[in-house]
């Protein structure tokens, strides 16, 4: 019996057959995808990483030049932030404040939750680069991060931590600690800090706000770490491909945080959990038919 050639094969097969013009073209709206993706989901409890490697494993956009494209993007996120939250980071910086998440007791729960990941990020990093970065084990991470996040609603306990300012060096090592789960691409860094803050007491919203602020240190130095290992594959020519898709990341993170935030005001994380289900058994599928046909 005839099979049906890969989604991947039928991709390449096109793109062989593209002028230089319109590769270019095709390389902006990968840069737009690409940006949408990590935009909506760097900050989400879905994994920006395993949705960046799915999608670039789709569009056929992989390499060194993609990965360090990847990473660029993540600044744009990253960048929403510091926008969106502008006078707390400012408060970070008023060393007059003594208390809650201001001056110097909050940069010491920056500090506090940054570490561990911090640490592991770099003792771990070549190994987890060169044998977890790929779409297998992407599907694992998202399949056991959303049996977590549809099993944590089931048995948080009462919220004793409502608001920033509520929170000790405590909540900040959890956080920190399962902030080291997301180290396995698919798992989600935004779901580990969540589920993390959850199980410790801490109410959905305050969670996830402090699982934003976690991230602008770790992924800021992750970031700035490996842009300077891929500055050999840099060119000046890339650096328009790299800014619409820094802009479109940026602008995306905007509107995500803003609904996630609305969202968790009248409702659970039950529903991510079940769309990282439906995922991981799509890449799968997709997987085993590019297995058989191939």
């Amino acid at each position: 019996m005839l099979q049906s050639p890969s989604l991947l094969l039928l991709i390449t097969r096109y793109l062989d057959e593209l002028e230089q013009g319109d590769l270019l073209l095709v390389e902006y709206l990968q840069a737009i995808i690409l940006g949408v993706v990590e935009g909506l989901t760097e900050f989400l409890p879905v994994s920006s990483t395993g949705h960046l490697i799915i999608a670039g494993q789709i569009l056929g956009f992989t390499g060194e030049r993609a990965n360090t494209f990847e990473i660029f993007i993540q600044l744009g996120a990253i960048l929403a932030i510091v926008v969106l939250y502008w006078r707390r980071f400012l408060g970070l910086l008023d060393f007059k404040e003594r208390e809650g998440f201001h001056g110097l007791n909050g940069l010491a729960l920056l500090l506090v939750v940054s570490l561990p990941a911090g640490i592991m990020g770099l003792l771990l990093r070549d190994f987890i680069k060169s044998n977890l970065f790929n779409v297998t084990t992407v599907a694992i991470g998202l399949a056991i991060g959303g049996l977590a996040l549809i099993l944590v609603e089931r048995v948080i306990p009462k919220p004793e931590k409502v608001g920033l300012d509520s929170l000790t060096w405590r909540e900040a090592l959890v956080v920190g600690l399962f902030q080291c789960l997301a180290l396995w691409p698919g798992v989600s860094r935004s779901a580990s800090t969540i589920v993390g803050g959850l199980l410790y007491g801490v109410d959905r919203r305050t969670a996830a706000e402090f699982s934003f602020f976690a991230a602008v240190p770790v992924l800021f130095a992750a970031t700035f770490y490996d842009l300077i290992k891929s500055l050999k594959v840099l060119h000046t020519s890339d650096i328009p491909l790299f800014a619409v898709g820094f802009i479109v990341a940026f602008l995306t993170a905007l509107v995500a945080v803003r609904f996630f935030l609305s969202w968790l005001n009248r409702a659970t994380l039950s529903i991510f959990g079940y769309y990282r289900l439906v995922v991981a058994v799509l890449v799968l599928i997709f997987l085993s038919s590019a297995t058989i046909s191939g």
